[in-house]
């Protein structure tokens, strides 16, 4: 099959409000209410891209992988059911909350449920940032990316590429501890210039998901978010730095969901014709230093 982008994220929160506080006041997107009391996250111009949903516990709980076409969807199904793969089409009414034509849900072996999905629907209302952030770097590149945890390492990695069609963009070993083995982690890509739409880590992550990225057109925009997250008292999980494989620069904080929001700025957009991929031995260039992410109490460290 051959996914388009990531298209949403569903989260499930034990107070709503604090994902409308904390998407307006910190992020600077547009919060609207959602049916059963949920929320959208308005960050372009569809109607959301961050859907919270009301649940017992703070978890994300799905991504939403787009296809670009009812034809492309009848043929990920077909391709489901050819490989023996169960899934579960969802209802009119769960069509209905999430704004799209058709949804067909699966898991992968590590529990991690991706939604498929095609014909988002649209208002045609433009964005407009309470804090008066430009635009989100959007489009046909999906909302950025998601990195999911994937404690089942070889059998989900295996699924995401032989089932889902992602392609390994590169790859870092993760040493946690000089004496430790290493945990790898895994870049892919679909079918959009985005460095990564998807990562895989071989470890649990209680919340569901290790980090989601959003990406600002400017890097004025990520040190306006920087003041914002501190004015706020959200907990800072990694300081500004600049990955070396996206190139991306960026901060790292906590989201209400306990999993971590990448707030940065010129992501790479790759020519998949053109690009090796590789075995990178360091996460960034310069800073990102995750150590105050294990002290942080107040999120102005």
């Amino acid at each position: 099959m051959e996914i388009h982008s990531l298209g949403y994220c569903v989260i499930s929160s034990t107070n709503v409000q604090s994902w409308r506080e904390y998407a307006v006041n910190v992020l600077g997107m547009m919060a609207q209410n959602a049916s059963q009391d949920g929320l959208y996250i308005k960050m372009d111009e569809r109607p959301y891209r961050f859907l919270v949903v009301p649940g017992e516990r703070d978890a994300y709980l799905a991504s939403g992988w787009e296809l670009a076409s009812e034809t492309a969807f009848s043929a990920a199904l077909a391709e489901l059911d050819h490989k023996n793969i169960p899934y579960t089409l969802g209802t009119d009414e769960e069509c209905q909350v999430r704004q799209v034509q058709a949804i067909a849900a699966l898991t992968d072996p590590s529990g991690n449920r991706h939604e498929l999905f095609w014909g988002h629907c649209s208002d045609c209302q433009p964005f407009i940032s309470p804090q008066g952030v430009g635009q989100f770097v959007t489009g046909d590149m999906g909302l950025g990316h998601t990195v999911l945890p994937a404690p089942n390492f070889a059998e989900t990695l295996a699924f995401v590429k032989e089932v889902l069609g992602f392609e390994t963009s590169d790859i870092f070993n993760f040493k946690p501890a000089p004496e430790m083995d290493p945990l790898p982690i895994h870049f892919m890509h679909c079918a959009n210039p985005r460095h990564h739409s998807l990562a895989l880590c071989a470890f649990p992550v209680e919340s569901g998901c290790v980090h989601t990225m959003v990406e600002v057109e400017n890097m004025t925009e990520v040190g306006r978010a920087y003041d914002r997250y501190k004015e706020h008292g959200v907990a800072l999980s990694a300081t500004l730095g600049q990955h070396l494989n996206d190139k991306m620069v960026s901060f790292y904080m906590k989201t209400p969901a306990g999993f971590d929001m990448e707030y940065g700025y010129g992501g790479l957009q790759v020519d998949w014709e053109e690009h090796s991929a590789f075995e990178f031995t360091r996460v960034s260039l310069w800073g990102h230093d995750f150590s105050v992410g294990q002290t942080a109490g107040d999120g102005n460290e």
